[in-house]
Formats: structure tokens, sequence, C-alpha cells
């Protein structure tokens, strides 16, 4: 019991070493939440002018790229798309980790998020597309009143997942020398040569942060279901 309490106080206690949790939770919440908003932008941007290319046959070009972009994301780890914009893109850049980090982690989701919403759309039936046409609604309005948010409701599921893996997947910004609750974790264990209490501590943070979004993503399905079928 007393080897316990000295591997508990040496990871926390001990020259406040909390506080690098502490730091790494900030960073990991911080990370996430401007990811999350950038990946849902940018995926729902894509997904909509690739769209627009299959109905009407226009932004060819912008089209391509995006597939192009999609297909690139899809193809390569996220660790290496890291490391590429951190000591390739901004080298000589005095731009903050953290923004390389929330930069990487949201152009990736993006593509996900693109290919998710586009599965959304293939699944709405063609004859709702056809009868906004015979009302006079051009694509942009037969999008917003028709298409979206019925497909924001199929694929509410799917877009909780990809939310969830990318708050995991910030777990690897310790590679550029942020100091989210892994690198934290490595920081603390490096000093106490323990790592049983930090990484526990990690995994049960993740865990309480996967729960809470979890919880989230059922009540915003909830409500998004009542509102549609009322």
């Amino acid at each position: 019991m007393s080897d316990l309490w000295d591997s508990f106080y040496q990871t926390f206690i001990f020259e406040n070493r909390y506080l690098y949790f502490l730091e790494g939770i900030k960073f990991t919440l911080i990370i996430s939440f401007f990811s999350i908003v950038l990946g849902l932008l940018l995926g729902i941007a894509v997904s909509i002018i690739r769209d627009y290319y299959k109905q009407t046959g226009k932004l060819f070009l912008l089209s391509k790229l995006c597939d192009i972009y999609v297909y690139v994301i899809r193809g390569t780890p996220t660790l290496l798309q890291l490391m590429i914009l951190y000591y390739v893109v901004f080298k000589t850049s005095t731009l903050s980790p953290i923004i390389v980090g929330i930069l990487t982690f949201g152009i990736n989701s993006g593509a996900y998020v693109a290919e998710i919403f586009r599965a959304g759309y293939d699944g709405i039936d063609k004859g709702q597309r056809e009868a906004a046409k015979t009302l006079g609604l051009d694509y942009l309005k037969t999008m917003v009143h028709i298409i979206f948010p019925q497909s924001l409701a199929k694929i509410f599921p799917a877009l909780g997942n990809e939310i969830i893996t990318l708050v995991k997947e910030t777990s690897i910004a310790g590679y550029v020398g942020i100091i989210e609750l892994i690198k934290a974790a490595d920081i603390i264990s490096s000093r106490t040569y323990d790592y049983f209490f930090p990484l526990i501590v990690a995994a049960l943070v993740y865990l309480f942060l996967t729960f809470i979004l979890s919880k989230v993503m059922k009540f915003g399905e909830r409500k998004l279901n009542h509102v549609i079928s009322s």
C-alpha cells in the first residue's frame, strides 16, 4: 500500500506534477474544439461543392480539387500530415504548434466529414430533388430546406463517431512539442520511471471526454429528429 501511495505522490503531488495534466487537458480541449469547428466547416463546404457539380455539372475544377483533397487526406496517416505541416510547410514560420495542430486535425477531419455528408446526400431519395425543381426551387434552396436537414439527421451518429475519433487523435500532437494528455503523461513518467498512474489517468480523462461527447451527440440526435419529424 505504501508503494502505491508513493507512486501516486511522485506522479501528482511532488513538484506539483498534476499541473502537467491540467495543461495537457487544456491543450487537448483547445485543439479538439477548434479542430472540430474547422473540420465541420471544411467538410460541409467540400461536400456541397462536390454535390453541386454532381447535380449541375458546374464547378468542375473546384470539384476535382476537392476530390484530390479527400483522397490524399484519407490515404495518408494523420501523424504524417502533422509532421509535414510542422516540419515542412511551416518550418520557417513562427506559427504556434497549437495552431499547426488545429490546422492538421481540422483539415484531416474535414475530409472524413465531407465523405460522411456525401453519403448523407446520396441517401436522400432523388424524387425529392425532382419535386423541388418542379416547385421552382434552385440548388441552394433545395439543399438548405430539403437535402441538408434530412441528411444531417441520417449521418448524425457517424458524425459523432468522427468527432470522438478526432478528440482521440489529438494524442499525437505531442510529436511537435504540444503538451497534450499523452505528452503530459510521458513527461511525468520519464521523471518517476513509473508509467502506471500517468497512463491510467490519461486514459480516464479520454474516457470521460468521449463519454460526455457521446451523451451530447445522442441528445443532439434526439432533438434533431424531433425537429425534423414535427
